[in-house]
C-alpha cells in the first residue's frame, strides 16, 4: 500500500508539472490570437489575458489524455533511470500492480475532471462566447426551451424619416424539423430599434428558403395600432427576409461541450422534444463518462513501453513509440466522435469503444511483457 501510494504521486506530480507546461504554452499562444484579433477593439493587455483564460480552458480540458500520457512516460522512465523499477520487481511485485497506482490515479483524475472542470469549461466558453459577442455584434442565433425553440435574426427595417435601420425578429415554435428549417406552429415579433415590437406574424409552417422564411396560412397583427385585433388580417403565405441559413441555424445549437455535462440528458430531451437531432450530444455524453478510462488507458499505454529497465535500450524509439500510440488513442477517439456525430456507429459505442480497447491491448502486451 505505502509503495502504491509513493508511485501514485510521482504520477500525479509529473502531472501538474507537465499540465502547468501546457496551460502556460496555451495561454501565451492565446493571448498573442486574441490581441490579434481584437486588436480594433483596445481590449488592452489585461482585457486579453481574461480572453485567454477564459478560451483556453476547452484546449486544456480536451488535451488533458495526451498530457496523461507524458505524465506516465516520465513517471516510469523516472522510475527505470533511479533503478528504483529493478527494485519494484526484484521485489515481487508484478506489472500489472505497478501499473495499477498510476492508471487508477489517472482515472481518479478523470473522474474529477468530468465532475468539476466540465461544468468550468461549460461556464468559461459560455462567458467567452458573450464577451465576444458583444464586442462583435453577434449573438446566440437559436435557444431550445422545454416546449418550444427560440430563434433571433437580424432585419432591415424602414425608419419614419426613411432611412433603413437593423431591426430584429424574435421566433418561436412549438417544434422544428431537424435541421431548423422547418418550423411549425411559429410565431415571429418583429422589434424596431426605435419604438419596441412593430408585427407579429403567426404562421402554420415556416420554411427556410434562400434568404427568407417561406410563411404558410398566416395571421398578421400591426402590434403599432391601438387596436391590433381589428387590423389583423391572414394570408394563405407570406415571405420574410432573413439572414439566417441552415448551416448558421445548425452551428447556432453550439458544441456540446458547452453543456455542463450534468445537464446533458434534460439538454438531449429538450432537443429530441422539440424535434432536433440530439445525436452529436449523446455522443459527446458517453465520451465524458469514459474520459476516466480513457485516461487510465493512456497510462497504461506508456507502461508498455517505458515500463522496463532502459539502460542499453533504444529510450528515445520507446519513448517516441508510446507517445505515438497515445496520439493514435487520442485520434481514434476523435474519428469515433465523427462518426457518432455522422450516425455510422451507436453513440456507447462510439463513446466506449476506444479506451476499452486500448485498455485491453496495453493489459495484454503488458502480460505477454511478464510471461517473456
Amino acid at each position: 500500500m505505502i509503495l502504491s501510494a509513493y508511485v501514485a504521486r510521482r504520477f500525479l506530480r509529473m502531472f501538474i508539472i507537465i499540465a502547468a507546461i501546457f496551460g502556460a504554452i496555451l495561454f501565451l499562444i492565446d493571448i498573442v490570437e486574441q490581441i490579434r484579433r481584437f486588436s480594433d477593439e483596445n481590449i488592452g493587455l489585461s482585457g486579453a489575458a481574461v480572453l485567454s483564460l477564459l478560451n483556453i480552458t476547452a484546449s486544456f480540458y480536451s488535451i488533458m489524455p495526451l498530457m496523461t500520457v507524458l505524465a506516465g512516460i516520465s513517471l516510469f522512465l523516472g522510475l527505470s533511470r533511479s533503478s528504483e523499477l529493478v527494485a519494484i520487481r526484484a521485489a515481487g511485485r508484478s506489472g500489472i500492480r505497478v501499473l495499477a497506482a498510476p492508471a487508477v490515479t489517472a482515472a481518479l483524475v478523470g473522474l474529477l475532471s468530468v465532475a468539476v472542470m466540465n461544468p468550468m469549461v461549460a461556464a468559461t466558453s459560455k462567458r467567452y462566447d458573450d464577451a465576444v459577442a458583444r464586442m462583435t455584434g453577434s449573438g446566440q442565433t437559436v435557444s431550445v426551451g422545454d416546449n418550444a425553440v427560440w430563434l433571433r435574426q437580424a432585419l432591415p427595417t424602414r425608419a419614419p424619416d426613411g432611412s433603413e435601420t437593423q431591426g430584429q425578429v424574435v421566433i418561436r415554435a412549438n417544434r422544428a424539423s431537424p435541421e431548423a428549417t422547418t418550423l411549425y406552429d411559429a410565431t415571429f415579433i418583429v422589434f424596431s430599434p426605435d419604438i419596441g415590437p412593430t408585427r407579429r406574424i403567426d404562421a402554420a409552417e415556416a420554411r427556410l428558403t434562400d434568404g427568407a422564411w417561406a410563411l404558410t396560412d398566416t395571421k398578421e397583427w400591426p402590434l403599432t395600432q391601438p387596436n391590433p385585433e381589428a387590423m389583423a388580417r391572414t394570408a394563405p403565405t407570406l415571405e420574410l427576409p432573413t439572414d439566417l441559413t441552415a448551416a448558421r441555424i445548425r452551428d447556432s445549437f453550439g458544441k456540446p461541450e458547452a453543456v455542463p455535462v450534468w445537464q446533458l440528458p434534460a439538454f438531449i430531451r429538450g432537443l429530441e422534444r422539440a424535434g432536433f437531432s440530439a445525436q452529436r450530444h449523446k455522443v459527446w455524453f458517453h465520451m465524458e463518462l469514459a474520459r476516466p478510462l480513457l485516461m487510465a488507458a493512456m497510462v497504461a499505454i506508456a507502461a508498455v513501453f517505458t515500463m522496463r529497465h532502459m539502460r542499453g535500450r533504444k529510450t528515445g524509439i520507446l519513448v517516441l513509440s508510446a507517445f505515438a500510440c497515445g496520439i493514435g488513442l487520442f485520434f481514434l477517439r476523435n474519428l469515433a466522435q465523427v462518426l457518432g456525430d455522422n450516425g455510422g456507429i451507436p453513440p456507447a459505442l462510439a463513446g466506449w469503444a476506444p479506451p476499452i480497447v486500448a485498455l485491453f491491448f496495453a493489459l495484454g502486451a503488458l502480460l505477454r511483457l511478464e510471461d517473456g
